[in-house]
């Protein structure tokens, strides 16, 4: 990528950037809170089974997991504050076809379609806090867009459950219309944007791969929960996605040095904090996307908790994540992201070890699932922001979009995969045995995140 321009109007706008950042961010974190809460019920009314509410997770997260690459270039090459508007209006759209889905099959299109708004939200509202800010300043704003974003997933299980239990599931997509029209308006505000002094192609086939990799794979492991490992449809399935993802790096590589620009550039993986946080980045978001799933079926469909309780009952690791990360951020900005991203994983680690006390008893909450979360919220909010900063901080300016991208791509798609793989952890059905089974593979997870922080992380200072 060429480098933009040296003038950086954005930084003229911070506020008003830091505020899209933030409303941006929050349109998509209150659409993912809000459905967890709100899969028994869509499972009562549209039926499907574990199946159909994986998909509904699963069919949002392919999208986004896999088309955040294709959206991190496009926002490096046609400016951030661009596509976080078309990214906006196509979430806005598809938020009215899931609140109006007749059908199964209807609401989990119109979540792949939130997938794809959400894809160009992400990377880039990130993006415009990367091109506005520098130094410490920058890690203290993504603390701030961190923790203030995290006020969706706070509203999301309790004024979602709320929703649901009085007028119905299909009102909770309705909750994404104002902060969307608000952040539009926002946008139009900001006076500039980062543009390269070029345009370069989009890699196309890298983003076909991208998606038939991911949804491939995601596809085979859901269905053979229905179908069994030997279907056609599952084989097929498992097989073109896992062609697909081993494809990806050599086409990357051939784009590369055919100079072209490729969807996802290589050359950032040579930055030591950038391959290490991302490696980090695969086993902790695993792991805290079997949190949000497993722990809100649970509390619903085996202690019989009201979504709204449910919500209620799943907010710690939020409330300490809005109430921690600008202060971590702060402090790993100034002693380097290494001991934080080792710690905050280890810590979620005990707390998903403390969860597999839960039995059928649902006052059991109050020792054992409460506990857990607790001690998850004080890992996350240790980590998520060191975690960011270290990552965005090892790659050039002009590449932050992508740079955002890639590791929003591999925390989306390492959260789908664990989803995927529900079904198999909990033998294709919420139980308490089941519950027991995903704590421990949380906990495998981010043990493994922090070893790799640990071992492989260095405190280099952040690009000036």
């Amino acid at each position: 990528m060429t480098a933009p321009a040296a003038t950086a109007p954005l930084r003229d706008d911070r506020r008003v950037v830091l505020v899209v950042a933030i409303l941006a961010s929050f349109v998509v974190g209150l659409d993912t809170s809000v459905v967890n809460v709100a899969l028994p019920a869509i499972r009562q009314d549209l039926g499907g089974g574990l199946v159909v509410q994986q998909w509904v997770v699963d069919a949002y997260l392919v999208t986004l997991g896999s088309l955040i690459l294709v959206a991190g270039s496009l926002s490096d090459v046609f400016g951030r504050v661009r596509i976080v508007t078309w990214g906006l209006v196509v979430f806005g759209v598809a938020s009215v076809v899931c609140a109006a889905a007749p059908t199964g099959a209807v609401l989990i299109v119109a979540r792949a379609l939130q997938g794809v708004g959400g894809a160009l939200v992400t990377p880039s509202s990130l993006a415009l806090i990367i091109a506005a800010y520098r130094g410490p300043a920058r890690t203290k704003a993504i603390g701030t867009w961190t923790g203030w974003s995290s006020a969706a997933m706070i509203l999301g299980p309790l004024v979602g459950g709320l929703i649901v239990d009085g007028l119905g599931w299909r009102w909770i997509f309705v909750l994404t219309a104002l902060p969307i029209v608000v952040t539009v308006v926002l946008v139009s505000r900001i006076s500039g944007d980062v543009h390269p002094e070029h345009r370069p192609r989009i890699d196309v086939v890298g983003a076909v791969l991208a998606v038939l990799g991911a949804g491939g794979v995601v596809l085979g492991l859901i269905e053979q929960e229905r179908l069994g490992w030997g279907a056609p449809v599952v084989v097929t399935a498992l097989v073109v996605g896992a062609g697909s993802l081993l494809a990806f790096v050599p086409w990357e590589r051939h784009v590369t040095h055919a100079g072209r620009p490729p969807l996802v550039p290589l050359d950032l993986f040579r930055a030591r904090n950038f391959s290490v946080g991302n490696a980090a980045t695969l086993s902790i978001y695993g792991a805290l996307g079997m949190v949000g799933f497993v722990v809100t079926l649970f509390v619903q469909e085996v202690w019989g908790f009201p979504a709204w309780l449910a919500g209620l009952a799943t907010l710690p690791p939020t409330l300490l994540l809005l109430a921690l990360s600008s202060t971590v951020g702060a402090l790993a900005g100034r002693y380097g992201p290494r001991w934080f991203m080792a710690a905050g994983p280890a810590i979620a680690a005990v707390g998903a070890l403390l969860m597999t006390g839960a039995g059928q008893d649902p006052r059991g909450y109050w020792w054992s699932v409460l506990p857990g979360l607790v001690l998850i919220g004080v890992g996350i909010a240790t980590m998520v922001t060191p975690l960011t900063s270290a990552v965005l901080g090892s790659v050039p300016e002009s590449e932050a979009g992508v740079g955002s991208a890639v590791n929003n791509a591999l925390a989306r798609i390492a959260s789908l995969v664990v989803v995927a793989l529900a079904g198999v952890v909990l033998a294709g059905e919420m139980s308490t045995a089941g519950f027991h089974r995903a704590a421990l593979v949380m906990a495998c997870l981010l043990l493994a995140g922090s070893l790799v922080s640990a071992v492989g992380i260095r405190n280099a200072p952040l690009r000036p």
